[in-house]
């Protein structure tokens, strides 16, 4: 079926058949006989770079236990660009590292006009990013279609 679609295509459109995917929209794609692995390893070590944060200290999550952000924050206003830039970046890279998500909504919150305390809850993110750069999404080519989910309960 596939090899028709492919001819059919060829005889309406010019294209070339590249093969098998393994790298898409910064997400690298490695396809197995057991499934597929789908993760942003490269651009997470982009991002970590393009913030001077590739020599930092990794984190072992992304939000330290008990942290409170309010609007008004502490510390000083620091360059709203600068810290949209890097919410953006930690925005697309929950794309494959879903538990990053909850600390990304939250400095999210405050980036009209972000401090130097909602800064450091980024940071944070950042340096918890360089520990799980690798990490993506493996997807399952078995049989079994049930659906397993985790949760953690902080």
């Amino acid at each position: 079926m596939i090899q028709n679609f492919k001819q059919s295509m060829v005889k309406e459109f010019e294209m070339i058949d590249l093969g098998l995917m393994a790298y898409f929209l910064v997400l690298e794609v490695k396809q197995c006989s057991d499934g597929i692995f789908i993760s942003q390893a490269k651009y997470a070590v982009e991002v970590l770079k393009k913030f001077a944060m590739e020599d930092c200290c990794p984190a072992d999550n992304p939000v330290e236990y008990g942290t409170k952000l309010t609007k008004e924050g502490e510390g000083d206003l620091v360059n709203p660009t600068y810290y949209k830039s890097i919410v953006d970046c930690l925005h697309y890279l929950t794309c494959t590292k879903p538990h990053i998500l909850y600390g990304v909504g939250l400095i999210n919150r405050y980036i009209e006009k972000p401090r130097s305390s909602h800064l450091k809850t980024t940071k944070r993110i950042l340096r918890y990013v360089k520990r799980i750069a690798s990490y993506g999404l493996f997807y399952s080519s078995s049989q079994n279609l049930e659906i397993t989910g985790y949760s953690d309960s902080d």
